[in-house]
């Protein structure tokens, strides 16, 4: 319930060493929940929501609890065989087309050793996690003409980048 001046019944109830007076600085307690959501661009429910946190447990209770949602069926300890088995390469997994890492692929490897099926999604989202990214030929083709490259660059490039 807020009072007719804008404060809060509770601000100064609590006095120099209740929960809400002695942890913020009297400028931060004079800061209205709608004043917060509009500086931070939140809604103005989120800062009624922490302004009532803050309430009842002080700064402990604005801190972050970790993320939100399920946790991950990938195990932490499961995480070091996947980038042992990716350092083989697909090969090694019977994928002989062609030598590249898919996230299906990778979902694939997963599955047939923990028996945990993910999706491409979620399986991009782990590597990601395990510090794997887009892979990029580290070197040049064994075929590459480095004239016929410097070539096309001086001659054709010019006229294609014109149009």
């Amino acid at each position: 319930m807020r009072y007719p001046d804008g404060g809060w019944p509770d601000r100064d109830a609590a006095g120099p060493g209740g929960k809400c007076g002695s942890r913020l600085p009297s400028y931060l307690r004079k800061v209205t929940p709608p004043q917060v959501a509009r500086r931070l661009r939140v809604w103005r429910k989120s800062a009624y929501a922490w302004h009532a946190r803050w309430r009842e447990d002080g700064v402990e209770g604005l801190r972050s609890k970790g993320p939100s949602g399920r946790p991950s069926r990938m195990k932490p300890e499961w995480r070091v065989w996947p980038a042992a088995e990716l350092e083989k390469g697909p090969a090694a997994h019977s994928w002989t087309e062609d030598q590249r890492w898919t996230p299906a692929r990778v979902a694939t490897v997963v599955a047939r050793r923990f028996h945990v099926r993910f999706s491409p999604v979620q399986t991009w989202r782990i590597l990601r996690e395990m510090g794997w990214t887009v892979q990029v030929p580290v070197r040049r083709a064994a075929e590459r003409d480095e004239e016929a490259v410097a070539t096309w660059l001086k001659e054709t490039w010019p006229r294609v980048e014109r149009r």
